[in-house]
């Protein structure tokens, strides 16, 4: 039934009412396409569409049944709890029916203030009278529910609302003797032997415990440890799990525990199903909130946000404050659950259908819904990734209107098997960007083909390489590419790189969005009347950042490499350049077998540096540097063979007397050193300042040679033998 979804989706035409048999054959169409994907939740464990869609269809199932009761049939999921016994697991009837809860689809505050208008209305009769198929009581109601019929505070139990699979504990004489899953509401199945896997569950609980007690939860999966889980999955060439709640309930109902046991399965528990009465010797408990701190003191784990609340302003204060911190919880979360506190007024409300009417599901907005791709567009990151995004006719996800997800790379695409026009089901949690998990199989009506991504940017038209072992596209633009301006011009700003003190993140804004600077040499065509226009900027700040930019333009040459971005190429591998090749002129036209001599320059290194500089605009970027007076210190490559510290080690800990960090490593790798962060057999020296701390303390246990400042630049100088 997945091609009918936009059957379902399109709003009502406005034509004659429908004859019966139009509402009968339409009754019958959303039956069936819930019960398919209802047993490709509940029992293969694989769903189809997010819940929201689900939700949705079930809701449209609902509205037509309540105004047209002669299509209801006794098997229509709105009449039953999904799910079935699995072939090969036991069944096992439930004393107590499982069954599921009313779902408020109105994530606004209203949702919480309709579900208690709906209980003093049933309380005060009015509902009552109109519920199809039942009959006011014989008996009438509490004083405590007229009372609130009447307008006196109700209280309630508020929880999230757990996204994983039910589960029943049975406990005999204190002992675990059955778990069973929902089932179907009257019949699940046994899974005791998955079951028993779960460290969070008691096998044996305390001495005082009712003899008989079936423990009501939810088997879930923490979000940490079904990313792990996935991502053995993927090393060990398997199938990976759509989301958490699937990867748990694929675990509970295996035959072999071994599987149960090997996934980091965890319980909370909600509830209760059958339980010794107390008058033969079981709990009187009051309130449900009373009944899970029972719960909690017989060694069961109950959510940490389970919290009482009084009347709907604070039952929306509780769906707001849960809503804020959905996205930090270490578990999946589709809403939250309210429950009337009081189990006597829980007994007076009763149940309609297969739902107690006094509890709801307060859902928020969906993460996950359904719509259409329109085009697949290209997007060119800071750092010069392409990134393939979906174009999607507009859909209502995670509290916004979305009309773009990502696809993350090309591989990720083709795994999907996501084309143009497909159904995509469309996730958004947060604040995180909006992706395209997978689309639903349908037959597409005609050949769509197969994404490709481009060959050039479609920003700079420069060359797109994709590096071997690499999943990224990428623009080999670089300082050339409008979509990596800023990232470029901060890049060659940095401290460790031209050393440009002032030039932020905010002015790099300012200066790219005024089209004041467009490459790196316009940098130093800045002026004092360009730069004091732009906002929140004084004379003396533009005065400053003038003179940084005239002090950068002397700089060394393994500085100038590493400022201009060149991928793969950090401070260490422009510093073994610099030392291979003596010029910046010899490094641009060094061959790939010539690059592959410098110390840790491997293929991709070495192809990376031939890319950047086979590319015109970057010769020519580098030629303008040069004509605005940038230069750098180059040495002849015989002057840098006798070198007074090549080949050691050296660490540095402390603080200096005179010389910064930094400016003590540019004199150590200067000289040869290669400057580490730790202490080893394998190190020369170990130069201390003030404060030195474990890395002294290690180099003298070793026995490794320690020197001060002074003794530091005696060695640079040569005047100590090394």
């Amino acid at each position: 039934m997945t091609e009918n979804l936009e059957l379902f989706k399109a709003p009502a035409p406005a034509v004659p009412a429908p004859d019966a048999i139009e509402i009968e054959a339409q009754a019958t169409a959303l039956r069936a396409c819930l019960n398919r994907w209802g047993h490709q939740y509940y029992v293969q464990d694989a769903p189809e569409v997010p819940d929201a869609e689900y939700d949705r269809v079930y809701q449209q199932l609902q509205a037509l049944e309540a105004a047209h009761p002669d299509v209801v049939t006794t098997d229509s999921p709105t009449q039953r709890v999904g799910g079935m016994v699995m072939a090969g697991l036991v069944p096992v009837r439930h004393a107590m029916p499982m069954l599921s809860i009313r779902t408020e689809t109105d994530v606004s505050p209203a949702g919480a203030e309709k579900f208690e208008q709906q209980l003093r209305s049933y309380l005060s009769g009015e509902q009552r009278k109109f519920e199809r198929g039942e009959r006011l009581p014989a008996v009438p109601l509490s004083q405590a529910a007229l009372e609130i019929a009447n307008g006196a505070p109700l209280g309630y139990v508020a929880e999230p609302k757990f996204d994983g699979l039910a589960m029943s504990l049975r406990y005999e004489g204190g002992a675990l003797v059955q778990a069973a899953t929902r089932g179907d509401g009257e019949v699940g199945e046994d899974v005791t032997h998955n079951i028993r896997t779960i460290r969070q569950i008691p096998l044996l609980l305390p001495a005082g415990v009712p003899p008989v007690l079936e423990v009501r939860g939810e088997v879930y999966m923490a979000r940490a440890d079904f990313d792990r889980l996935n991502a053995a999955q993927r090393e060990r060439g398997q199938k990976t799990f759509v989301n958490p709640r699937n990867a748990a309930a694929g675990a509970v109902r295996q035959l072999d525990p071994a599987i149960a046991a090997q996934r980091p399965l965890r319980f909370f528990a909600y509830g209760v199903g059958e339980v010794t009465p107390a008058s033969e010797g079981g709990p009187a408990w009051a309130t449900h909130y009373e009944l899970l701190q029972t719960l909690k003191l017989w060694d069961f784990p109950v959510a940490a946000q389970v919290q009482q609340v009084f009347g709907a302003s604070e039952l929306i204060a509780y769906h707001q404050a849960i809503g804020q911190q959905r996205d930090q919880l270490p578990y999946d979360i589709d809403g939250v659950v309210y429950k009337v506190d009081a189990l006597a007024l829980q007994r007076e409300l009763g149940f309609k259908t297969r739902e107690p009417r006094w509890a709801v599901a307060h859902k928020y907005p969906a993460q996950e819904m359904v719509t259409r791709i329109e085009g697949i567009d290209v997007q060119v990151g800071r750092t010069g990734k392409l990134t393939p995004v979906a174009r999607l006719a507009p859909v209502f996800v995670g509290g916004v209107t979305v009309t773009n997800a990502t696809l993350h790379n090309l591989f990720e695409l083709r795994r999907k098997g996501v084309r143009v026009g497909d159904q995509a089901i469309v996730r958004r949690a947060g604040d995180v960007i909006p992706e395209v998990v997978g689309v639903l199989p349908a037959p597409r009506s005609s050949y769509v083909p197969n994404f490709a991504m481009p060959r050039q940017c479609p920003v700079c038209a420069s060359a797109v390489v994709r590096e071997p072992g690499e999943v990224n596209h990428r623009c080999t633009g670089g300082l050339f590419c409008a979509a990596q301006r800023k990232e470029a011009l901060l890049h060659f700003a940095a401290r460790r790189a031209m050393d440009i003190e002032g030039l932020g993140d905010k002015l790099v804004d300012q200066l790219v969005e005024a089209g004041v600077v467009r490459t790196l040499p316009d940098l130093y065509q800045l002026g004092l009347a360009s730069l004091v226009a732009l906002e929140r900027m004084a004379d003396k700040s533009a005065q400053n950042l003038l003179a940084a930019l005239e002090k950068s333009k002397q700089t060394t040459l393994p500085r100038f490499l590493f400022a201009l971005g060149i991928r793969h190429v950090g401070e260490a591998t422009a510093k073994d350049l610099a030392r291979h090749f003596g010029t910046l002129d010899a490094i641009i036209e060094a061959t790939p077998e010539q690059l592959l001599q410098v110390h840790d320059v491997g293929p991709v290194v070495a192809q990376s540096i031939r890319t950047f500089f086979a590319q015109p605009h970057h010769r020519e970027v580098v030629h303008q540097l040069r004509a605005c007076g940038v230069a750098w210190t180059e040495g002849a490559v015989a002057a840098r063979a006798v070198l007074p510290l090549a080949g050691k080690t050296v660490v540095l800990t402390g603080t200096l007397p005179t010389l910064g960090r930094d400016q003590a490593k540019d004199m150590l790798e200067a000289a040869g050193a290669k400057v580490a962060g730790s202490v080893s057999k394998k190190t020369s020296y170990v130069v201390a300042g003030a404060e030195a701390g474990s890395k002294l303390a290690r180099a003298q246990e070793l026995g490794v040679p320690v020197l001060d400042e002074a003794a530091m630049l005696a060695l640079l100088a040569g005047e100590v033998s090394n």
